[in-house]
């Protein structure tokens, strides 16, 4: 039986839609793009449910930034999926390799993968001024020159037991970094375990980022002797997925690093982040580069392409800022510590004129 005034109701809904679509360029210039847009990485999904766990720490660390507002950015995840994971052995990087890096086309697919929502343009980068770029540091272990942190705190690996402590996941993978950077390299270190991906007690990474970002801006403004911000994290990929390569006998978790390039590509224009300043994306690419390029020459295969998506995560603090994928949620804690020598190798590498 026809229901009446279905027609009216079918009326009604087609002029509120049409209402909202007039609305949306204004909806988009007065800051409501924020509500779609996220920074989040791709298939960044909890290995397993997350919980509050005691903070490990060598230091005592406030958590009241954890509880920071919500800022109404909607976190999503990636549609680039089957791109970012079908990576290949990484790039042995020889004098040939480098004389063709020059070529903007050669250097954007062998080096990068770039996220369909953004644009890496020939203007972003300059290979030579790149790899010339001074990153030292005056080395110290008197004074912390790098911070590392986590702003998904709870990331594990398959075979973590998040019951006994963060240690279990991504956050011992940075105190082994921490170690191997102090002890090998000279270079101190603070390894902050502030938690950002829970809120009252429950697994949220909508916001991660916009909570962590305050923890870190006080964190530079006690310690003005960091030079160097590393977010640590793992990745998430499909289940038969194994970012796993061999260095010196031990198998190892490949690593990535991320850049934002506050950017996002409209009707094949890019399209400035406007909410998302960043005065060192140029410094951040080269930084990467550097580190990609180094890892080339001592361990082909351990580093994927350098992954470019539309935002900023934490990287506009400093120059000499990174976010830095290792492994995924189907590696293993064993073989994510052993990539740590590697890793610390290539980041000595670039911080210190003299690497031992």
């Amino acid at each position: 039986m026809e229901q009446k005034g279905g027609g009216a109701q079918l009326g009604l809904s087609l002029f509120g839609l049409l209402l909202f679509l007039l609305s949306m360029p204004l909806f988009l210039q007065m800051g409501g793009g924020r509500w779609l847009l996220a920074e989040v990485l791709p298939g960044q999904v909890p290995h397993g449910s997350l919980s509050i766990q005691s903070l490990w720490s060598e230091q005592e660390t406030s958590n009241e930034s954890a509880a920071v507002a919500i800022w109404g950015v909607k976190d999503v995840e990636f549609e680039q999926k089957n791109v970012i994971h079908s990576d290949g052995e990484g790039l042995g990087i020889t004098a040939e390799v480098l004389e063709r890096m020059e070529d903007f086309s050669y250097l954007k697919n062998n080096f990068y993968t770039v996220d369909s929502r953004t644009a890496f343009l020939e203007g972003d980068i300059n290979v030579d001024e790149a790899l010339s770029m001074d990153f030292s540091v005056e080395p110290t272990v008197k004074e912390p020159k790098v911070l590392i942190f986590h702003t998904h705190t709870n990331e594990d690996f398959v075979d973590s037991d998040m019951s006994k402590g963060l240690q279990e996941g991504i956050g011992g993978v940075g105190a082994e970094l921490k170690r191997i950077l102090e002890e090998d390299y000279g270079i101190g270190v603070l390894h902050h375990m502030g938690v950002y991906d829970v809120v009252n007690g429950m697994g949220q990474r909508t916001g991660a980022y916009e909570r962590s970002g305050p923890a870190v801006e006080e964190i530079l403004k006690q310690y003005p002797s960091i030079e160097v911000c590393i977010d640590l994290h793992r990745d998430g990929v499909p289940d038969e997925v194994r970012l796993v390569t061999e260095i010196d006998g031990k198998d190892c978790a490949k690593v990535m690093f991320v850049n934002g390039i506050c950017r996002l590509s409209s009707n094949g224009q890019a399209e400035p982040v406007s909410w998302l300043e960043n005065n060192y994306i140029k410094e951040n690419l080269a930084f990467s580069l550097q580190m990609h390029t180094l890892a080339g020459q001592y361990y082909p295969g351990f580093t994927r392409k350098i992954y470019l998506n539309p935002y900023r995560f934490i990287l506009h603090y400093m120059p000499r800022s990174t976010l830095i994928e290792v492994g995924a949620q189907t590696n293993t804690k064993e073989e994510a510590m052993n990539a740590m020598e590697p890793l610390a190798k290539v980041l000595a590498e670039v911080l210190l004129d003299d690497t031992p």
